[in-house]
This record gives structure tokens, sequence and C-alpha cells, in this order.
């Protein structure tokens, strides 16, 4: 909770008490207690502990987990630059919204992720990742995302958006929002927030060997898995198209769903239409069959007298 965050970072650095921070912020030490709890705070109790701890804009939790304001201002600066080559790299032809961070969470969300991964960012900004990325030693960010252990994951994290993203954007979005499938208030509404975890649990690397991230990936992918299937269950049972299988953006390969997203993008699938909505076609006729059927036999009198040979329906 951001109440506990505030606390905490004021706590940190101005070096007081709680009873100290109650009377600079002006509230009972009781209070202090409850927000430490996660009791929520207002919008202007927010305010008066970014001013007194001169945070600006940047979420609390992120800087705690920086180490430092300046730690948190360095990651940002990184973040936002991996964030923006990743975009100018994306091939799907969909823009990956949350890179482009209009509400200010990718940093918090990014070191949110990691930490659910097993990865601790370091308490100090490395090094080697501080340089001006817009300056002359731009050039240095191929080098450093090849080094880097920290700077290459989030790469890679990002990259990773752009499929899921993609493919979200061209075959699930507008299912969510359909009103005939009557999804929003359901666990349907986790898919879009949860992509950037979804996108983590589906790169490659060394981190694949801890435990902490095996459990990450499972219960991700698990949850991911019981959403779309019941978006999935609710367009066939309301005989909306699908023009993919929706579950590929779980078990597909990133660079898979990427070129599925792009053919979407560029109308190579306008006349395809997901196998499953066939299905429901022969069973919708079945179903017919075996309201009608037995009208007609007992029309005719013979309900008593038909019996069904099964060896005429085999094939040879």
């Amino acid at each position: 909770m951001d109440s506990e965050a505030f606390v905490q970072l004021a706590l940190q650095s101005l070096h007081c008490s709680q009873r100290e921070l109650a009377s600079r912020i002006g509230v009972s030490p009781t209070q202090i207690s409850k927000w430490k709890k996660g009791e929520h705070m207002s919008a202007d109790m927010e305010e008066k502990f970014r001013t007194l701890i001169q945070i600006g804009d940047k979420e609390p939790r992120f800087v705690l987990l920086s180490g430092s304001l300046t730690n948190a201002t360095k990651w940002e600066k990184l973040i936002q630059y991996l964030a923006r080559i990743a975009q100018e790299n994306a091939e799907t032809g969909y823009n990956t919204t949350p890179l482009y961070d209009e509400d200010g969470q990718l940093c918090a969300d990014t070191f949110r992720v990691l930490m659910e991964m097993g990865i601790t960012p370091p308490n100090q900004f490395p090094t080697d990742l501080d340089f001006d990325y817009e300056g002359d030693e731009g050039e240095k960010i191929e080098q450093i995302l090849e080094e880097n252990f920290y700077a290459k994951i989030i790469y890679a994290i990002f990259c990773s958006l752009n499929d899921v993203y993609g493919f979200y954007a061209a075959y699930i979005s507008e299912l969510i929002w359909d009103d005939e499938l009557e999804l929003l208030g359901t666990k349907a509404d986790n898919i879009e927030p949860c992509l950037l975890e979804l996108a983590a649990s589906k790169i490659k690397g060394e981190h694949e060997l801890t435990q902490t991230f095996r459990q990450f990936r499972r219960s991700v992918q698990s949850d991911y898995e019981e959403w779309l299937t019941l978006v999935k269950d609710r367009a066939f049972r309301n005989r909306v198209p699908l023009r993919a299988e929706l579950l590929n953006l779980v078990r597909g390969a990133n660079g898979e769903i990427g070129e599925e997203a792009e053919a979407e993008s560029l109308g190579f699938n306008s006349s395809r239409i997901h196998p499953d909505i066939y299905m429901n076609e022969l069973l919708v006729g079945m179903r017919v069959i075996h309201q009608v059927l037995p009208a007609i036999l007992k029309k005719l009198g013979l309900e008593d007298e038909f019996k069904l040979d099964e060896s005429e329906l085999r094939l040879n």
C-alpha cells in the first residue's frame, strides 16, 4: 500500500521517530501506526508526504526499493530509455501502451515484477549504467544490454511485452469490452493490468533456474489460462467469432504471437475464423436435430419402430 510506503520512506529519509513524524505532518502518532499497517491515506495527505520527503510524482515504493531518491531518478531514466527503444523495435503493428507510461506506473511496476520473479535490484544504482543515454555515450547501450544483468532483463521484459500486448490488442481487447459477453467485473478484468507479469514469465535466461521464478511463471500462466478460458467460454456461448486461439497468448512463443498480431494489424486474417466457431455451428446443428427429429418421428407414428443402426455411421 502507498500509505505504508510513504510512512516508511519518510522515517528513513528524515531520520525521525513516528512521534516526530506525526508532529511534522500534523496527525496523531496513532494515525501514523494505522498508515504503516496499510490504512488508506487521503490525496491531500499524500501530497503533504510528497512535499515533506521531496519525491515529486515518483511512486514511494519504487523509491524505497531503489534505495534512495537519487537511485530512483537514475533507474527511472534507464527504464524509460529501455521502454522507448523497445517501442521503436516493436513489429506487431500495435502500440505497446504500457511502455508509453502515461500513468507514471512503469518504473514501480517493473521493480514489483522483478521482485516477484525473485530478482532484487541492487541497493546502489550500477555504476556501469550511470551515463547519459541521450548524449554521445548513448551508443554504449548495446554493450550494456549484453553485459549488465538488470538492464538486459528489463529490456527483455519490455520486448516480450511488445508481443504480448500486440496479441492482446489484436484478438482479446475488443472481446473484453463486448457488452454481449458481460466480461467487465469478472476475472477477465485482470488480463490487461497483468500483461507485464505475463511478459516477464515468458522470457528466457539464467533467472529460469531459480525456484522463485518457476513458481512465478506457473502462477501467472495458470491465472491467464483461467481468465482466457472464461473469455473463450463467453464468446462460444454468444457465438462471437474468434480470430485466433486465445490461449496462444500464454502458450505461444513471443515471436510467434507477435507475428500473429502483425498479421491481424495488416488485415491478413480478415476472412479467418477460429475452428471453435465452426465447432459451435456443428453443435448447434446437432442440438436442433435432437429436438426436431423425435417430433417428426412421433408425428409419423414411427417413434417406437425407428432404431438407429450405428454401423451405418462408421467409415469403412
